[in-house]
């Protein structure tokens, strides 16, 4: 009789075509849907076009437009033109700038259950609310599945996490995942896929689930997985879907690598203190700090349910004088459902500023927050610096504790309200029919072989890349701590963000919120030295999907990280650009190499082949450091070869 398996792993069992599912070795997937988002769109349709693609051979490609959308000069507005062509010739949707962002889009009008979505997002993974597998990675990995090549990754554990009970008033699906950030922090997913089940699903809607699983990201993990119930059956009824829906769950009296449980009715509201969504606390224990901004919206809590509440909360009543109350509608027809809902109007008399359907703040495009005022946000990340501002102080919390906080002007248990201003707490009924608007979705083209690709001036082709050198004698021109992510290594923000197809410019702002004078520093290191290597601490590069992280690095001369550990699309990204991922045999020789002493390697090549420790010499120190890889068999081959463009263009 066949073993029982979990939901994960029934997914990845029908889609396996390569390896075994035995975790920790690297297994190849087929993939039904590509996601991309347009500040790593660019890269992936410049590589598409690089390996001479025909036309997607995904079920589903799509390409959406909400991280880069103010158009300060030309170069959004070129990006946007150049994606659209790219779209149309490769035979792959466009949703256009101002359609909405991409995960709650993607949800709405092309999840399925039982499918399994890759994404050049770091959050497709909330589409895992939807009974799906979805998972996000860079950009480059994305362009492959496209092209019709298998999905490379680490045939990850399965958490299973028991839900109990129901959500008590005044607490939603933000609380459930922060108290899972709470527990684990900001690395105890990786490796895992999260798969919730139990009797506690049944007050979640899909919306809700999509929430939990977005910041599934924020773990580390892998993806996470809802099953296909009869919440999905009603949300994609409600969209006009009801022929995608199917059932999925687990075999009954499976297992799971490891378990956890979280009984819902004990659950308070929480909240993420800056500057990690790992550092959560009860609201209870910061009340009463001064809130000089709250936002609503992003990816992290996009359905009309989080906006209905803030404008039940504030209906009648003005958000408080210190206070900027930014409403960022998640897509066009959130805003519809909104005003059919009267909810729009109470939003606008509270004094709301409304803006663009999009990321907007929360890759900071835009809303950048007072020096250090207090900013609450229902997103994702309040990495150091993502808002726009250096000295920022961003919370992450619950549309229900961002409404409280707009009202009074402090940060504030949404729990007081029934006392403090009489307010009971509202209960939304999702509606059978949602208003669908896919009006600014523009379908693929039958035949765009003949079209040619609308290139502005600020995008640059890809840089070509060296391969793998077999010996180096390089700086180590910075040396970094525990949890550094994408962020840090690579600036966000409406400055940087568009300059991402054009590799030489976006370079300059490399580690810059680390180092604002790194970049001159690699530029005179090249007076001197070919290359240079970086050290970090823990889960290095956590975070976003930007392979910008790695590839501009790499444009100044990264060889090699060496590091205690790393984030799962970070360490792949590293692979994917040529740049060594290698790691502290012993982690207590992190504290033997410091910041400009001298690393000569020899012998690289062979040993990362044959699968010997890397032996580095502190020529500064003279003392002897043995490094390790986790590298498969394949992806030893790209390293080697300078990058998966490289590879490829071999074969």
């Amino acid at each position: 009789m066949p073993k029982p398996l979990n939901l994960t792993q029934k997914l990845i069992k029908s889609h396996l075509l390569e390896g075994e599912m035995t975790p920790g070795t690297e297994i190849g997937l087929r993939v039904d849907q590509a996601l991309m988002q347009d500040a790593t769109g660019t890269l992936v349709m410049l590589e598409l076009e690089a390996m001479g693609l025909k036309r997607a051979k995904t079920e589903v490609a799509v390409q959406y437009v909400d991280h880069n959308l103010l158009q300060t000069d030309f170069k959004n507005a070129d990006d946007h033109l150049f994606l659209k062509s790219a779209a149309q010739k490769f035979g792959i949707w466009f949703s256009r700038p101002g359609n909405g962002v991409s995960h709650p889009v993607h949800m709405e009008r092309f999840g399925k259950p039982g499918k399994i979505l890759l994404g050049s997002d770091s959050h497709t993974c909330a589409a895992g609310g939807l009974g799906m597998l979805a998972i996000g990675t860079g950009g480059l990995d994305v362009a492959l599945v496209i092209a019709g090549h298998p999905y490379h990754v680490k045939m990850p554990k399965v958490l299973g996490v028991h839900l109990k009970g129901s959500l008590p008033e005044w607490v939603s699906a933000k609380d459930v995942i922060l108290e899972m950030l709470r527990r684990y922090d900001v690395k105890g997913g990786v490796g895992y896929v999260i798969e919730y089940y139990g009797e506690g699903l049944d007050c979640l809607s899909a919306m809700d689930r999509h929430v939990i699983a977005n910041m599934g990201a924020e773990l580390g993990a892998t993806g996470s997985v809802f099953p296909s119930d009869k919440h999905t059956l009603k949300f994609l009824k409600a969209q006009g879907r009801e022929a995608d829906w199917s059932e999925q769950k687990a075999d009954p009296e499976c297992e799971y690598d490891a378990h956890e449980e979280i009984n819902l009715s004990e659950l308070e509201p929480l909240i993420a203190c800056p500057s990690s969504p790992g550092n959560v606390v009860p609201v209870r224990e910061v009340a009463g700090k001064a809130v000089h901004q709250c936002v609503v919206g992003s990816s992290a809590n996009p359905g009309v349910r989080d906006f209905w509440i803030v404008s039940r909360v504030m209906e009648g009543r003005m958000a408080h004088p210190q206070v900027s109350l930014d409403i960022n509608p998640t897509s066009r027809q959130v805003i519809e459902n909104l005003d059919n809902e009267n909810a729009f109007r109470p939003l606008v008399h509270a004094g709301a500023r409304f803006h663009q359907s999009g990321c907007m703040g929360c890759i900071g495009m835009g809303q950048a927050p007072a020096s250090g005022k207090i900013s609450l946000r229902t997103m994702p990340r309040n990495f150091p610096g993502r808002s726009g501002t250096l000295d920022d102080q961003v919370y992450l919390c619950s549309p229900e504790t961002a409404a409280a906080a707009a009202l009074r002007g402090e940060i504030t248990d949404p729990r007081e309200l029934k006392d403090l201003y009489g307010i009971t707490y509202p209960r939304y009924t999702y509606p059978e029919a949602a208003i669908v608007n896919t009006s600014m979705l523009l379908e693929p083209f039958e035949d765009g072989e003949g079209l040619k690709l609308e290139k502005g001036p600020n995008i640059k082709p890809l840089p070509e890349m060296s391969e793998l050198p077999d010996q180096v004698e390089v700086p180590t021109l910075l040396k970094m701590e525990d949890n550094v992510s994408t962020d840090e290594i690579l600036r966000a923000g409406a400055v940087v963000l568009p300059l991402r197809s054009n590799i030489p410019e976006i370079s300059k702002w490399s580690y810059y919120i680390i180092d604002q004078g790194f970049y001159d520093r690699a530029v005179k290191n090249k007076e001197s030295y070919s290359s240079f290597v970086v050290v970090a601490g823990d889960n290095y590069a956590q975070g976003s999907s930007r392979e910008h992280a790695a590839l501009a690095p790499r444009y100044l001369g990264q060889v090699a990280v060496i590091a205690k550990s790393y984030a799962r699309i970070g360490w792949q990204n590293l692979v994917n650009f040529g740049i060594a991922p290698l790691e502290f045999e012993n982690q207590d020789d992190y504290a033997r190499i410091d910041q400009d002493d001298v690393i000569k390697i020899e012998n690289i090549r062979e040993s990362i082949a044959k699968g010997l420790p890397v032996t580095a010499k502190n020529l500064t120190k003279d003392k002897e450091i043995q490094l390790k890889h986790s590298l498969s068999p394949r992806q030893i081959e790209v390293l080697l070869a300078g990058g998966a463009i490289n590879y490829y263009k071999e074969r």
